[in-house]
């Protein structure tokens, strides 16, 4: 009995000198050494994942409705096993805001932390009107997993946090352009960091649908973003997101008049839930989709985009480009007022860009009304600007493509965001798209993109593209215009 209880004393012990390297063990992840500090991350599946990684100092107290700054340094090594705050935004379900300030974050899903890889980056930035959504609602393992891709995903600043413009109020001239300054901040902590996870600084793809598309257009018109990436892939989007002065003082006051507030100065001081509450009462659900986008502000963006795209071609950018074939039916079916648009429902969506939009579905009538607003609308939303785009960069490079996807769903044909089951598509998880061979075929296409790889013809004055669907195939692309319509998507001079 006394050698048992011995032997029990020994393995007690044992264990409990054991026990603090045990639970370090478990706590122990893979460590990093940034520009601001060590960072620990996790392993998931075939990943290193680190998450909520600040790329900037919390955009809060003194720093709301300014440009991003660094993030200052910390001594002790950061936990990034855990996703963090979204940025404000309103929450249907619960009619309150959601997230919080301190939102500016990136997530990082790397095969390796060996930097002998350089391997290439993409860099994802969410939709969502830019009123909505996060960089957590798309799974960076679909690129890292298998592709030895970094797959980064970003939060910026949205709605009036982002965007809303306050050049009249002394220290806050940029502040309509905060959601695009931060996704420059987010570039540039890539470009001084990637090297640590396994990365090449010279291989970073920015990659962005409909609202997140829209942003990262605005790279390309943006000096200060020169440098800081080498390719695009925009899904249902151009610059038409990009607002003038007049546009987006209108939209403030808008805010300021629901807020009962005179000085665009009061909205500093105001609490972020009242701020959130007003902006929803201003967007009115859907129709308020194209109220929020960066401004030709003078400092950051100087001119008319497409101007400036033609005026200063940049050979050494690629990018891809395109977009759905019924891109509205997404949004009719939550504005049914769309399925036969006045000029009230268009002015909603519009402003006062709405008269082209009503007058081309007038010429289109002969279809099937349904049928008609859905090329309408589709065009004057997405298409239009897309290829006008297109025209654009082509015209002073040689590496643009584009592509239309067309898969139907459910007998339906494709609509706003349904090629993003197909990018992102991972065999064997989750519910597999409606053509998981198209799938697959796409994900290698935009996989082999981000690698630098050549892609189908470029797109020229032949305006050949890629059309996705069961017969993927390389083909002539309907290229609607509508000269007197300006680059802007949205203006609003009238309040």
């Amino acid at each position: 009995m006394t050698m048992i209880l011995s032997s029990l004393r020994t393995t007690l012990t044992l264990l409990v000198c054991l026990l603090p390297a045990l639970t370090l063990s478990a706590q122990t992840g893979t460590v990093v050494k940034t520009s601001r500090g060590y960072i620990r991350g996790t392993t998931e599946k075939g990943s290193l994942v680190f998450k909520g990684i600040p790329y900037a100092a919390p955009p809060a107290g003194n720093q709301r409705f300014k440009p991003p700054v660094p993030m200052p340094a910390w001594k002790d090594t950061l936990s990034c096993t855990a996703f963090g705050n979204i940025a404000p935004q309103y929450n249907g379900e619960s009619r309150s805001m959601t997230g919080d300030e301190n939102c500016l974050t990136l997530n990082l899903y790397t095969p390796t932390v060996k930097p002998v890889r350089k391997m290439p980056v993409v860099v994802w930035v969410h939709g969502g009107g830019m009123t909505g959504g996060s960089g957590i609602g798309m799974n960076g393992q679909a690129f890292s997993d298998r592709d030895s891709i970094i797959c980064i995903t970003i939060n910026y600043r949205l709605g009036v946090f982002g965007f809303l413009y306050m050049d009249d109020v002394p220290g806050y001239r940029a502040s309509g352009n905060n959601g695009l300054l931060d996704c420059i901040m987010a570039l540039q902590w890539i470009q001084k960091n990637i090297r640590a996870f396994g990365g090449d600084p010279s291989r970073v793809t920015v990659m962005g649908e409909s609202a997140g598309a829209k942003l990262i257009s605005a790279l390309l018109v943006a000096p200060a973003a020169k440098g800081k990436f080498q390719q695009l892939i925009l899904e249902s989007g151009a610059v038409n997101c990009i607002r003038d002065i007049q546009t987006a003082r209108a939209i403030r006051q808008r805010v300021m008049d629901t807020l009962g507030v005179n000085s665009p100065a009061a909205l500093v001081e105001l609490p972020a839930a009242t701020l959130i509450a007003a902006q929803a009462k201003v967007l009115g659900g859907p129709k308020g989709t194209n109220y929020f986008g960066p401004v030709t502000d003078g400092v950051l963006i100087k001119k008319d985009a497409l101007a400036y795209v033609r005026e200063h071609p940049d050979k050494r950018i690629r990018v891809l480009l395109g977009t759905n074939k019924a891109e509205a039916i997404l949004f009719m079916n939550i504005d049914r007022r769309l399925y036969t648009p006045d000029s009230i429902a268009l002015r909603d969506w519009f402003g006062d860009n709405h008269p082209y939009a009503y007058r081309a579905w007038q010429r289109i009538q002969d279809k099937p009304v349904d049928t008609a607003a859905i090329i309408t609308l589709s065009r004057y939303m997405y298409q239009l600007h897309t290829f006008r785009l297109a025209k654009a960069l082509a015209a002073g490079s040689e590496k643009v493509w584009l592509y239309s996807f067309e898969q139907p769903k459910n007998g339906a044909p494709a609509t706003h965001a349904d090629e993003l089951a197909y990018i992102w598509y991972v065999p064997g998880e989750g519910t597999p798209p409606p053509n998981p061979a198209l799938a697959t075929f796409m994900h290698q296409q935009w996989t082999n993109f981000i690698k630098g790889y050549q892609l189908w013809t470029p797109y020229d004055e032949n305006k050949r593209g890629m059309l996705f669907d069961n017969n993927s195939r390389e083909t002539v692309l309907d290229d609607y215009e509508d000269a007197d319509h300006p680059t802007m998507g949205f203006i609003l001079h009238g309040r």
